[in-house]
């Protein structure tokens, strides 16, 4: 059983006017298994939280613990951090010329598995997740994100979460940009990975169309940096209804 623990959160960005908090005290905890929608209106937080936990360098804890099985997080690499276990599907996944599809992903599972693995099996397994993804074989012969669609981007976010198996993935609004079609295979992509291990997921994302295909078991809006209201699926279908005017007014 894995848990991601969140306690405290404080984020800041530098800024020409000096430092602006982004992230005022947020408790979270995601566990093996759970589905968790963050939710809320633009600027209130959601998607500097992914990328703390992931570990960019523009933004700056001041305060606060994350702890992942009890080790802390916030004392990791970058790398360190996807190798015990985290997962960011990036909103806008960064294009990486010259290294093919294939190369990525293998070198990807090797330095999180810690050895590469077998080739033919390995062969076999990417060709499958392709294939329920609904994404080419031939793009594993392409330039990482080099001239993807919108949607071919997120199937391959999709494609790297069911490979690397993680413990927790985080997705970034993974629903933009997404036709209904898209929506759906990359939706069965998240479900199924969830279901053959036992991943816990941060559902970033503003509307409530992506859940009714990912059904979350747990909601949370962020307003002004913080979790603001939690409550089940039907706190997003009250959002849907009444939007974050409520939220907004109160701050």
């Amino acid at each position: 059983m894995t848990t991601l623990e969140i306690r405290g959160l404080h984020v800041s960005v530098d800024t020409p006017e000096g430092e602006k908090p982004i992230l005022n005290g947020v408790d979270l905890e995601i566990g093996s298994g759970q589905t968790h929608a963050i939710m809320g209106p633009n600027g209130s937080g959601k998607s500097t939280l992914a990328y703390s936990l992931a570990g960019h360098p523009k933004y700056r804890v001041t305060g606060g613990s994350v702890l992942l099985d009890g080790e802390d997080v916030l004392a990791m690499s970058v790398d360190a951090r996807a190798r015990a276990g985290l997962f960011l599907a990036m909103q806008y996944p960064v294009e990486v010329p010259g290294v093919t599809v294939a190369n990525f992903l293998r070198t990807a599972k090797t330095a999180v598995a810690g050895q590469a693995p077998p080739l033919r099996a390995w062969i076999k397994e990417v060709g499958t997740a392709m294939d329920s993804l609904r994404f080419d074989r031939e793009f594993s012969e392409r330039s990482v994100n080099e001239g993807f669609s919108g949607g071919e981007k997120k199937r391959h976010e999709i494609l790297q979460m069911e490979l690397l198996k993680p413990k927790i993935a985080i997705l970034d609004e993974t629903d933009s940009g997404l036709d209904v079609d898209a929506l759906r295979v990359v939706s069965d992509g998240v479900n199924r990975a969830k279901a053959t291990t036992g991943t816990g997921i941060m559902l970033i994302t503003h509307y409530t169309r992506i859940l009714n295909y990912i059904k979350p078991d747990f909601v949370h809006v962020f307003v002004a940096g913080r979790v603001a209201e939690e409550g089940g699926p039907d706190l997003a279908e009250r959002l849907e209804a009444e939007g974050y005017d409520r939220f907004l007014s109160a701050v």
